[in-house]
């Protein structure tokens, strides 16, 4: 058998976007090019990695088999690249995180001292939908996830940054309780906490359904329905009064902000220092930029 590392890596990049097109943009290549590379390295198998279905690509189970052991070639060929830089004391890599949308008002404050610190780290950030994310952890394409709530089915270990609140919120002082709900998509982990709260409370009235905390918070702003939102997203409307807190029995719905990573991985040099880090800094970095959102009522 005879693959390199540049094939490894599109047959990741289609695996992820599920288009050679796709991928083609993202690895700044022709489309032809990346047809060609793909095509030898299924070559040297007998069983197929991708079907073509409607003009639609599917990687199949064997396929997604061969990600998996290519991502840790990828991964294993990149710590042997920085592995002299290391042994000098100096970091230098990747460090890969994939975060929830809402996680965007958190990870950058648990990041920035410590890549001031390594400056010789390329930080890969991906901020998404709590599907996708879970979705590059089962793959192992990265050190880090960042959610609210554990996900479900797969094993993993987890290091508790900070505590998550969510709030009832209107434009309004006073809630109209005939307006709409307004939710986030289905397996999002505010949907759950919502549904969950709504579910306790028995509430009759109609909802609406949006894929993104910042587009809930732009809809509740315009009028269109009153949600619950994490206090993290929503503290500089707060504090400008487009948004209000309504106190509610049976709120705030408390989660946690946890870094957590695959229990059977081995993590890289950059990701244990990372973790060091964290670990050792996360209480400070709570006061210093989140200090305020204690007692928010």
């Amino acid at each position: 058998m005879n693959y390199t590392l540049h094939q490894l890596k599109i047959l990741i990049e289609v695996a992820r976007q599920k288009s050679v097109t796709k991928a083609s943009e993202e690895l700044h290549m022709t489309q032809p090019a990346v047809s060609i590379q793909l095509r030898n390295f299924q070559d040297q198998f007998d069983i197929p990695l991708f079907e073509i279905l409607g003009k639609k690509l599917f990687i199949t189970d064997f396929g997604n088999s061969v990600v998996s052991i290519a991502q840790r070639i990828i991964n294993e060929a990149e710590n042997i690249r920085y592995m002299s830089t290391e042994f000098k004391g100096l970091y230098r890599g990747k460090l890969k995180i994939s975060s929830v949308s809402t996680g965007k008002y958190v990870i950058p404050y648990f990041l920035n001292e410590f890549l001031s610190m390594h400056p010789g780290i390329d930080l890969e950030l991906d901020v998404s939908n709590k599907k996708n994310v879970i979705d590059q952890l089962k793959n192992n394409q990265i050190d880090f996830a960042l959610v609210s709530v554990p996900p479900e089915g797969i094993s993993t270990d987890e290091e508790l940054l900070m505590d998550n609140e969510l709030y009832l919120i209107s434009n309004q002082p006073e809630i109209n309780p005939n307006a709409p709900i307004i939710k986030r998509e289905l397996g999002s982990a505010t949907r759950t906490a919502m549904e969950s709260y709504f579910k306790n409370t028995k509430s009759g009235v109609k909802s609406l359904q949006l894929t993104s905390n910042e587009a809930v918070k732009q809809a509740v702003i315009a009028g269109l329905g009153n949600s619950i939102l994490p206090l993290i997203g929503i503290r500089n409307e707060i504090n400008t009064k487009q948004l209000y807190i309504i106190p509610s029995k049976g709120l705030p719905i408390r989660t946690s902000w946890r870094l957590i990573w695959r229990k059977e991985k081995k993590l890289s040099p950059i990701a244990s220092a990372y973790l060091e880090f964290v670990s050792v800094n996360k209480k400070a970095i709570e006061k210093k930029y989140f200090g305020e959102l204690k007692n928010p009522l």
